[in-house]
């Protein structure tokens, strides 16, 4: 006979891949209160909340300035423009990323160059170093793609050797360290999604753009709001890319839960580690040494990828496939984007094998273990 108690539906309940509803539930009073002040404060764009959020922000990173905006296409988008790159200019990122990366690039005016992933789903840097050496490059845009550092150690060298600009996109790593250092700080600037899935989310879009220099902080705030100068005279061309104020409140309140939420992930991560170490045909992710992997996504690769995540959503556990297509691969980029020499069969063959397991900070062990359990049997089908 079926539990029809509140805690026999609750351990039967579908268990979602991601879940912004829960992390909003976990600070609702905090939040609806941010709300509300805001709300009475009269002020709703670009006011006193988005300032305090910036600071705050800029604080916990490590940097002098950070600069709010509207989403993170926006933050790689007006840091492009604020470094200079413009129509003509090549830009190197990844295949396997989020669309937005490339988007971005091509809104600035730019020319994707597209480089091959290595075994972390990081910018493989022999490959970016070959693709250097044929084209002109003038910025990269390494992806901490899943929440894991890219070998910065490595791109700072080779990119400073030929006076090549570093956008870091951290859109999937608010928090990641390499080394001793957050990500975020190695570049010239670094952008930032505030979507409601990301580890630091509002409860709509958002961005946030950060780095150490002034005068690139000042190009974004003013590129942020029709380049406006003093007097509200568009010194510049710009955009209307403005963080509101009720997003910038909520990411305050959540922005002080941020690196317990990135621990809990952590334990979720080395639970599911451990306990599917051994399951046959399973690929667990890889950790790149002397890092601080933040697990936005926890992905596993499976040969029979497509079955396995149907036959989980049969025992109630949601997955992700993140991401199905290579840029370069899809309808809007086909041809359209040149790729470093060889081709990306690693980019590749990750779109065909990677699937993203449940992990958000509010997951109880208790779906941890129905999510394990649901892996193992599954697997042991195929």
């Amino acid at each position: 006979m079926p539990d029809m108690s509140e805690e026999g539906r609750a351990r039967d309940a579908p268990i979602a891949q991601n879940s912004p509803g829960a992390a909003y539930l976990a600070q609702q009073s905090d939040i609806d209160a941010a709300i509300a002040r805001v709300l009475a404060s009269g002020h709703y764009v670009l006011g006193s909340e988005v300032s305090a959020f910036e600071r705050e922000f800029a604080d916990w990173l490590g940097v002098t300035h950070a600069v709010g905006v509207a989403s993170g296409t926006d933050a790689l988008l007006l840091s492009l423009k604020a470094l200079g790159i413009g129509p003509g200019d090549l830009v190197a990122t990844v295949s396997h990323t989020a669309v937005a990366t490339v988007a971005a690039i091509e809104l600035a005016g730019a020319q994707p160059v597209l480089v091959d992933v290595d075994q972390g789903y990081g910018m493989d840097m022999a490959h970016l170093e070959a693709t250097l050496r044929l084209l002109p490059v003038k910025a990269v845009i390494p992806v901490h793609l899943y929440g894991q550092p890219v070998a910065l150690d490595r791109l700072m060298q080779i990119t400073a050797t030929r006076d090549i600009a570093v956008l870091e996109d951290c859109s999937q790593a608010h928090g990641a360290r390499f080394g001793d250092r957050p990500v975020g700080c190695f570049g010239a600037l670094a952008a930032y999604s505030l979507y409601p899935t990301k580890n630091l989310g509002g409860i709509g879009d958002g961005g946030i753009v950060a780095g150490n220099s002034r005068e690139r902080a000042e190009a974004v705030r003013a590129l942020r709001q029709y380049g406006w100068g003093e007097a509200r005279s568009s010194d510049r061309p710009g955009y209307n890319s403005r963080l509101d104020e009720i997003q910038a409140a909520i990411l305050r309140v959540r922005l002080t839960r941020l690196d317990a939420d990135n621990s809990r992930r952590r334990t979720i991560a080395a639970t599911y580690d451990e306990r599917l170490k051994d399951v046959p045909g399973l690929g667990r992710p890889w950790r790149r040494p002397d890092t601080l992997h933040v697990f936005h996504q926890y992905v596993v690769t499976h040969a029979a990828r497509d079955s396995l995540q149907a036959r989980l959503q049969d025992h109630g556990v949601q997955t992700g496939v993140h991401y199905p297509c290579p840029v370069h691969h899809q309808p809007a980029y086909r041809g359209r984007v040149a790729l470093g020499p060889g081709g990306l069969p690693n980019s590749e063959r990750a779109a065909a094998s990677v699937l993203s397991l449940p992990i958000f900070p509010q997951m109880t062990d208790q779906q941890v273990s129905r999510v394990i359990t649901a892996v193992i049997t599954c697997c042991a089908t195929l």
